[in-house]
């Protein structure tokens, strides 16, 4: 492979939701500039290929987790996981982005050189290199999920298995299952495995709130009937933008009310059959932590049946048979499934240099939700954690677009975010869920006022993203 072959103009890391997306939007609005996509793995589709547990499904509505640019025309509006692969391999193939794809390329350093004004990047087989670098690895490891040190895990005499690493050849039929969790994955998991399992538990340390959507958007798919495709994606994504924007909002404004109101929402699906109180009400205020989607219900219906149950309680320690719970109950399993998060992983743990000093990415300030502060022609694509992940992923190509034609324009070879006054730090995400409170150390901080500060309002972004000047007193252009 010879050096003609091996240097773009741009490169982007991953080929997931968000890797796909931008490289639809560079070609399309940058098609000068030569691309590659660098896959560790040897499929496209990121998380929607990695994760094969039963149900795997959509947290967020399809309108909205959906790319701008290709409208979704399943009937489906929270969709299941094969569903939104195909979607992704859709959008690569009709574009013609598959033949930029680079697979088994594992990025394990980048290095940028200002004599060159270039990023180095070394993967598993061979170096490439850009001007400009787009990271789309997500924000957790792939290699494996989270789980806790729980004692006695080698005297279980059953199987532990974590959902991210999902044996599809696992026999759970007839069986006692106990998964460990309540958040997206434990939700979708267990009315799953009630289909075929004897029973199932759902044991957490502590409840999340959880509410019941329709599976499909009456409204989207009636326009659809009467409306072009894109015409009829357009409003339905808008409407579904606009209710996700003022649920998030009013959750923040009205914490108390809300937070009763999800609770008797709750109670409304159960009835009398659960104490929801202990089992529903968390301790927290909604959206500090993710609020989590059952599509019909379908998790409120199996817990009314005997095919499945919720337990509240502390682990003690497993046994050979379950596990032991400090109120002093055993839970009897066959399998014992962990859904207790995930690991996360800034830049997919690509170790980075600039000129020969090595980045840590505590250090690093944010720009907006996408770049670093004194770090060149690098951008990292993250989604919301307050809305569909597709929605930011979208602004930030369309960004890095505009970004590119300055460049262009002003004949520059190097930009960047400079930080040139004191300004007070907090976490990049205020969000008090476990994956995130594990991991403040570890990640870039941001600013407490614009453009350092990232405010998860879609609007808000929608608006500096797309029409905001780059002459803002914080990009450097040289």
């Amino acid at each position: 492979m010879n050096e003609s072959e091996t240097y773009f103009d741009v490169l982007i890391i991953g080929a997931g939701l968000s890797g796909i997306g931008v490289a639809h939007h560079l070609q399309s609005k940058c098609p000068n500039k030569s691309y590659a996509i660098l896959e560790a793995r040897d499929r496209i589709g990121g998380t929607w290929d990695l994760f094969k547990y039963p149900g795997i499904r959509s947290d967020s509505d399809m309108y909205t987790l959906g790319y701008s640019f290709k409208p979704w025309i399943g009937d489906k509006a929270i969709a299941d996981g094969p569903s939104i692969l195909e979607y992704i391999k859709e959008t690569a193939s009709e574009s013609g982005i598959e033949q930029h794809i680079r697979f088994q390329q594992k990025v394990k350093s980048a290095s940028w050189s200002s004599e060159k004004a270039q990023w180095t990047l070394s993967t598993n087989t061979t170096q490439y290199a850009c001007n400009f670098l787009i990271n789309c690895t997500g924000y957790y490891d792939y290699k494996e999920g989270y789980t806790p040190d729980f004692e006695g895990t080698e005297t279980f005499k059953g199987k532990i298995i974590h959902p991210q690493k999902w044996d599809t050849t696992l026999n759970y039929e007839n069986k006692k299952v106990v998964v460990i969790g309540s958040g997206a994955t434990a939700v979708t998991l267990v009315p799953e495995l009630a289909k075929k399992a004897a029973k199932v538990t759902m044991l957490q340390r502590s409840p999340t709130y959880i509410i019941a959507a329709p599976e499909k958007d009456k409204i989207a798919n009636g326009l659809r009937k009467i409306l072009p495709a894109k015409m009829a994606y357009f409003l339905a994504r808008w409407k579904n933008i606009s209710v996700q924007l003022m649920f998030y909002n009013a959750c923040i404004k009205w914490p108390a009310f809300w937070k009763k109101l999800l609770v008797k929402g709750v109670k409304k699906e159960l009835g009398d059959t659960l104490d929801v109180d202990k089992h529903f009400k968390p301790k927290y205020n909604p959206w500090t932590q993710r609020v989590c989607l059952v599509p019909d219900g379908d998790l409120f219906k199996i817990l009314k049946t005997d095919k499945a149950e919720v337990v509240t309680d502390h682990i003690e320690r497993f046994t050979e048979k379950g596990i032991q719970l400090k109120s002093g109950d055993e839970l009897e399993a066959d399998i014992i499934v962990t859904a207790t998060g995930l690991k996360i992983l800034i830049m997919g743990g690509i170790k980075v240099e600039i000129d020969g000093k090595k980045i840590s990415a505590s250090d690093l300030i944010c720009y907006r939700g996408m770049m670093f502060s004194d770090v060149p022609n690098a951008v990292v694509v993250v989604g919301y954690t307050n809305a569909s992940w597709t929605l930011k992923c979208d602004l930030t190509a369309e960004y890095i677009c505009r970004l590119l034609h300055k460049m262009d324009k002003t004949k520059t070879k190097k930009c960047y975010p400079k930080l040139t006054e004191d300004m007070e730090l907090e976490p990049l995400m205020d969000f008090q869920s476990g994956y995130v409170l594990r991991a403040l150390n570890a990640i870039p901080r941001q600013g407490t006022k614009r453009p350092w500060k990232l405010f998860q309002n879609y609007l808000l972004d929608l608006f500096n993203f797309r029409y905001s000047s780059l002459d803002d007193d914080v990009l450097r252009f040289e």
